[in-house]
C-alpha cells in the first residue's frame, strides 16, 4: 500500500510557528547551533491540533526529518543568506522559513560550517519559551516521538 505524502504548507502556517534557536556549547561532539519549530495551541480561525500536526508532519518530511529517538539524519546544506537573514528551505517550491533573530554567537557557528541541529516537535509550545520550558518540552516530544531530527548547515553557493 502507497501512502500519499503529506503536502508542504505555505508561509500562512509558517507565519505562526514558534522558532527558538540557541548554542549548546557543552556537547560531546563540541558546539551545536539548535534550532527548533514547534506551533503554539491552535489559536486562529480554522485551526485544530490535527490540522497543525498535519502540516508540522508535511515539514517534517518536506525537510527529510527522522523521528528524534533514533540516529539524526544529515538533511543537507538547508539554510541560506538572503540578505541580512538566515532562511530555512523547509522543503515548499516557493517559500522559504526565516530564522528569527539568531544570536551573534549561534550566527557565527552556523556560518562557520558549525554542526546545526532541527528539530520540529509536534506537541504546543507557547512562544518566548527559554531553556526551563524548551529543555523538558524536547526530552517529553522525544521520549514520546512527538519531535523529529535533522543535521543541517548553510548552503555554500
Amino acid at each position: 500500500m502507497v501512502s500519499a505524502a503529506r503536502p508542504v504548507p505555505g508561509p500562512g502556517f509558517v507565519a505562526g510557528l514558534v522558532v527558538s534557536t540557541w548554542l549548546d556549547t557543552v556537547s560531546p561532539v563540541g558546539a551545536v547551533a539548535w534550532l527548533l519549530i514547534a506551533h503554539p495551541p491552535p489559536h486562529r480561525p480554522g485551526e485544530s491540533v490535527e490540522r497543525v500536526e498535519s502540516c508540522l508532519l508535511g515539514m517534517a518530511d518536506g525537510l527529510g526529518l527522522r523521528a528524534a529517538a533514533g540516529r539524526v539524519p544529515d538533511i543537507g546544506e538547508r539554510l541560506s543568506v538572503r540578505g541580512p537573514h538566515l532562511v530555512l528551505d523547509y522543503g515548499h517550491r516557493d517559500f522559504c522559513l526565516r530564522v528569527p533573530r539568531p544570536s551573534a554567537r549561534w550566527t557565527e557557528h552556523a556560518l562557520g560550517g558549525g554542526h546545526v541541529c532541527l528539530v520540529l516537535g509536534l506537541d504546543p509550545i507557547g512562544s518566548g519559551k527559554g531553556p526551563d520550558v524548551i529543555e523538558p518540552y524536547l526530552r517529553r516530544a522525544t521520549a514520546h516521538d512527538r519531535a523529529f531530527i535533522g543535521a543541517t548547515a548553510v548552503r555554500r553557493r
